[in-house]
């Protein structure tokens, strides 16, 4: 599937038009829902592909935080051949009580996976407990960059920020 043919699949599936909240707290006159492209399987074997293509060299493992970069990040596992972890919101408190699901060593060069970025509150939260673990977050990879913020949140944490695409290449206007 080419990247425009991906683009109009993920907009044909995902944008709702209305009055949103958005996690970050702010109202949105549109509201991409990540969990009706990321559980497309042809839409999600084409962004595993996108993914693995803008991953940068040294990378060793790959992130996706609970819930919306689970599919997203295990498709791009797929399409890299590298391994991936799951960052919970928060510590379970059963079981072995881990916030991150998979194995992480400091040496890891990790790139995160994430579904839309607004502000990049959700991503830099899984940042935090990456890199509280001893590994190096290397780049956070968007599928969707709605261009309220997110890049230069970050950035300033001194972390590449990279997109599929962003609200533009969708044809969405607020």
């Amino acid at each position: 599937m080419d990247r425009a043919t991906l683009a109009r699949r993920i907009a044909d599936a995902s944008l709702l038009r209305g009055t949103f909240t958005l996690r970050s707290g702010r109202t949105s006159s549109y509201y991409l829902d990540k969990y009706l492209f990321s559980t497309q399987p042809e839409i999600l074997a084409a962004l595993g592909k996108e993914f693995a293509a803008r991953l940068p060299k040294g990378v060793t493992r790959l992130a996706g935080a609970e819930l919306g970069g689970i599919p997203l990040v295990s498709a791009a596992s797929l399409a890299s051949g590298l391994p991936c972890i799951f960052v919970r919101n928060q510590k379970k408190d059963y079981g072995t009580a881990k916030q991150l699901e998979g194995k992480l060593e400091a040496s890891d060069r990790v790139a995160i996976v994430e579904d839309v970025a607004t502000t990049g509150g959700q991503a830099l939260e899984a940042a935090k407990v990456i890199r509280a673990s001893g590994a190096t977050v290397v780049t956070i990879i968007a599928t969707i960059d709605r261009q309220e913020g997110a890049r230069q949140a970050i950035e300033a944490e001194g972390i590449a920020f990279d997109s599929i695409f962003t609200v533009a290449d969708l044809g969405v206007t607020p």
